[in-house]
């Protein structure tokens, strides 16, 4: 059977002619390109990337890199047995790199991500963690390191795939004239970061509060700071925030906080049962310091009650500072039921100067009937 007039010209394109066989290989190839372009980004794909003990968000980048690499190169492929002839080492028109060259870019790109992320591992898990420094400042040099591979990792890429950086000089000033106006923040909050990590002001797994959201540590990375709220809420906060405004470490030096819970009592009360029960109450819990022990200070003499003040000092302020104090509300009111000692509801007192004022009883009838048998 002939077969020749699969391969005959059918019509001609951009001066090629195009062939029922070439239409055939274009439609191939192409499917091929979205096949292969979908399967790497599919769960298989990250599973098996996870594998390499590579970050979730790095797997991402690399399988999305990747889809995108394979669309084109089967594109291209698919344009080439269409008829339409594209070298691969030609350079590409107004540029001077071919498509060879950005494959190879690409390629080594993610190469010099990886050595990124594999180096920050490295030096936090395993170079690092017998240096006798503190866990804080292991992650601090981790991360600096690894932003240092990063950086010069892309200069001599792009260095060694033919991009030469002196013809990104106009770029690079462009570029300045964008950081200096829309990137300003983005800049800013990069340099705060690192001023985070070489001062350490805050580290990994502290307490903090500022801009009125406290929360613990969790990331601190190039532009920003990951807080985690005794909620569970995820809370961002701009590298900057920690630099130009008040924070509150509560874990910074001494983990040690003085709690201080108002108590009332009613008039008449002994107070110096009120202070024994309360200093009881505070030496009971686990969580109570014994050095400095908790003290008892009578405040004021209120409108309706005696006002003390328990003072109890406790590291909790780190991990649970609202479960300790609860814990305290809840033994001060059992140690204060046992021992008779009574917490009082506001009292006014009503006087009138003139008139006759009514007042109705809420006595049942046979109340009243008992009362008056009585009188």
């Amino acid at each position: 059977m002939n077969l020749l007039w699969l391969s005959a010209p059918l019509f001609d394109l951009a001066g090629h002619h195009i062939s029922l066989l070439g239409i055939a290989a274009f439609v191939g190839l192409m499917g091929l390109g979205l096949i292969c372009a979908r399967f790497l980004q599919s769960g298989v794909a990250r599973r098996f990337l996870s594998r390499f003990k590579l970050d979730a968000n790095f797997v991402a980048i690399v399988t999305t890199i990747l889809s995108v690499a394979a669309l084109v190169f089967f594109t291209i492929s698919a344009i080439n047995g269409l008829g339409i002839p594209l070298a691969w080492s030609a350079p590409i028109p107004g540029v001077a790199i071919s498509l060879l060259q950005i494959f190879l870019l690409v390629g080594l790109l993610i190469l010099v991500f990886w050595i990124s992320s594999r180096t920050k591992r490295f030096l936090f898990n395993r170079f690092l963690v017998h240096s006798g420094l503190d866990r804080s400042l292991q992650y601090a040099i981790s991360q600096i390191a690894s932003n240092v591979v990063l950086v010069v990792g892309i200069f001599v890429v792009l260095q060694n795939t033919g991009i030469h950086l002196e013809a990104l000089t106009v770029f690079a000033g462009a570029v300045g004239v964008g950081i200096g106006f829309g990137l300003q923040n983005i800049t800013s909050n990069f340099i705060s970061g690192l001023v985070i990590l070489a001062e350490r002001p805050i580290t990994i797994g502290d307490l903090v509060e500022v801009g009125g959201v406290t929360g613990q540590v969790q990331k601190i990375r190039a532009r920003s700071t990951v807080l985690v709220t005794s909620d569970n809420i995820t809370t961002i906060i701009p590298n900057q925030k920690f630099i130009d405004s008040p924070v509150t470490n509560w874990t910074y030096g001494d983990p040690k906080v003085r709690f201080r819970i108002p108590v009332g009592v009613a008039y008449g009360s002994d107070v110096e049962k009120v202070r024994a029960t309360l200093i009881e109450a505070a030496a009971e819990d686990p969580h109570t310091l014994s050095d400095p022990a908790p003290s008892v200070f009578f405040v004021e003499f209120g409108s309706s009650s005696l006002n003390f003040e328990l003072v109890a000092w406790s590291d909790e302020m780190s991990h649970r500072p609202r479960r300790y104090q609860s814990d305290l509300n809840f033994a001060i009111d059992k140690k204060f039921r046992e021992a008779g000692i009574e917490i009082p509801f506001p009292q006014r007192d009503l006087n009138i100067r003139s008139g006759i004022l009514n007042v109705a009883s809420l006595a049942s009838p046979a109340e009243k009937e008992r009362a008056e048998t009585v009188s």
